[in-house]
């Protein structure tokens, strides 16, 4: 195979040569060979390692980590391409679910009413929301069944437009949680307090009553042992039920010791 000056590199993988150059200084993508006049040329390996770093960049990971992936001895491209694939797909299909909302939504205010309420909420379907009420209820027994009950009560009485902020808002702090997790942000780190304050608030929005710190770190308990959680969570990153879970326990004990 031919090789590829370093400018041809970068208009091929739409980066800088200044990007490359970097690459270079610390090792991560070291030149197949470099010319009698100074100049880096790169094969197939080189290449596709460049394709692996781009990829890992898309999904967050430091260059560090990156470099530590790419170096380990049982490092396989193919292995690691299906692993990619798979993160995409997810995410396309969650990508795809938001803007279908996003549409109904605006249709629906719009003046559009062909467009369901609760096309507004997919993912939420109605039997669904009964079999997790019931769950709840046979779980923790006591007086879940009116904690339930008025929740629901609530939420139903928000207006439309309140709804759909509301399902926007979680959906932007989750998204927010999912890139420290995949930043590689530690899940009990005060950093994400601003994030699980957001999350905190929009529990209490959602329950129509304050939520206590012992109140949070139950709920998530709730969600490591309800399968439709972790099949949710797990759906927008892999590991994310564990790390929110852990997020939230720890952000509930520091609000103890502040009180």
């Amino acid at each position: 195979m031919r090789k590829f000056t370093v400018k041809e590199v970068a208009k091929l993988a739409g980066v800088s040569v200044r990007t490359l150059h970097h690459y270079h200084d610390i090792g991560l993508l070291t030149p197949a060979l470099i010319g009698e006049n100074r100049y880096r040329y790169y094969g197939e390996e080189e290449l596709l390692r460049l394709q692996q770093i781009l990829f890992y960049r898309e999904f967050g990971l430091p260059l560090a980590q990156i470099a530590e992936l790419l170096d380990r001895p049982d490092f396989d491209h193919v292995s690691a391409l299906e692993e990619h694939r798979a993160k995409l797909i997810l995410a396309a299909e969650r990508y795809r679910q938001l803007i279908r909302t996003v549409d109904r939504t605006i249709a629906r205010l719009k003046g559009d009413r062909a467009v369901k309420v609760k096309e507004l909420y997919v993912g939420f379907p109605p039997e669904r929301q009964r079999a997790y009420e019931q769950w709840l209820t046979e779980h923790y027994g006591g007086d879940m069944a009116d904690i339930v009950a008025g929740s629901r009560k609530h939420f139903q009485a928000k207006s439309e437009q309140e709804k759909a902020a509301a399902m926007a808002e979680l959906a932007d702090l989750e998204a927010g949680l999912v890139r420290k997790l995949e930043h590689g942000i530690a899940a009990d780190s005060d950093v994400l307090d601003p994030l699980l304050k957001r999350h905190h608030d929009w529990i209490a929005a959602m329950w129509g009553r304050p939520c206590a710190p012992e109140d949070y770190a139950s709920l998530a308990d709730l969600y490591q042992s309800h399968p439709d959680f972790t099949k949710r969570y797990e759906a927008l990153a892999e590991g994310f039920t564990a790390y929110l879970t852990t997020a939230m326990k720890a952000y509930a004990a520091r609000q103890e010791d502040e009180g």
